[in-house]
């Protein structure tokens, strides 16, 4: 990122700031890392992120147990759920962004851009148009900024400036204890995470960096200076 953009970018969350213009932050941890920040306003299970009314720019991190790799359910109970069946959230995820502006989270390569008509981004290649609302789309890893594994992941932003970020792809990461215990290919297979947290995995793995989130609160505040 260059220093220009880097500098416009932080002037434009100073402007929110001081403006006293909040930010929305969807579908969050109650003690995940967006909450306690000034000018951020979370929305936890509790609150209902569904409900979401605006005004300010959001950034959403909807559900993505029903759009992914195992979207049906674990290899040992196959089929057990529908493609996509979140209860609604990742539709009301991008009402919001496309109505309020702002930026959409989700892991790369997942199901919800094919279901709702998305363009898929293509590692590598920055911003795509994902559709006719305005709406960019592309692909980055969050091991560029912060998180212990790549975690190749997808961001879908309505009414933002285009941020440019690391497009590339990041070193293989190979957990040692599990290169030592089972060797290369099955500790590549089972990755970082499987080897981290026990039976707090999940949440690990679906938490997000504080540098990352910064990134995406960034994003979000440029909300109204899009193209």
């Amino acid at each position: 990122m260059s220093n220009d953009r880097t500098t416009n970018q932080e002037a434009a969350l100073t402007r929110v700031v001081g403006l006293r213009r909040l930010l929305a932050a969807l579908y969050v941890e109650p003690d995940g890392t967006y909450c306690g920040l000034e000018n951020v306003d979370p929305w936890d299970e509790a609150r209902d992120a569904r409900r979401y009314a605006g005004p300010h720019p959001v950034v959403a991190h909807p559900p993505c147990q029903r759009w992914g790799r195992f979207w049906h359910g674990s290899t040992r109970k196959p089929h057990q759920y529908r493609l996509g069946e979140d209860g609604g959230c990742f539709a009301a995820a991008l009402t919001a962004v496309r109505n309020y502006g702002g930026v959409l989270e989700h892991p790369a390569h997942s199901k919800a851009w094919g279901y709702f008509g998305l363009a898929k981004p293509a590692a590598g290649e920055g911003w795509t148009k994902a559709d006719d609302f305005g709406g960019w789309t592309c692909h980055v890893e969050q091991g560029h900024y912060g998180h212990m594994s790549r975690k190749a992941t997808w961001l879908y932003a309505v009414g933002t400036a285009l941020t440019e970020l690391d497009w590339s792809k990041g070193e293989q990461r190979l957990h040692p204890v599990a290169m030592e215990r089972y060797g290369y290919e099955k500790a590549r297979r089972i990755g970082m995470m499987a080897m981290i947290g026990g039976k707090d995995k999940t949440r690990i793995r679906n938490a997000t960096p504080p540098e990352f989130r910064d990134v995406l609160l960034r994003i979000a505040a440029t909300a109204g200076q899009g193209s």
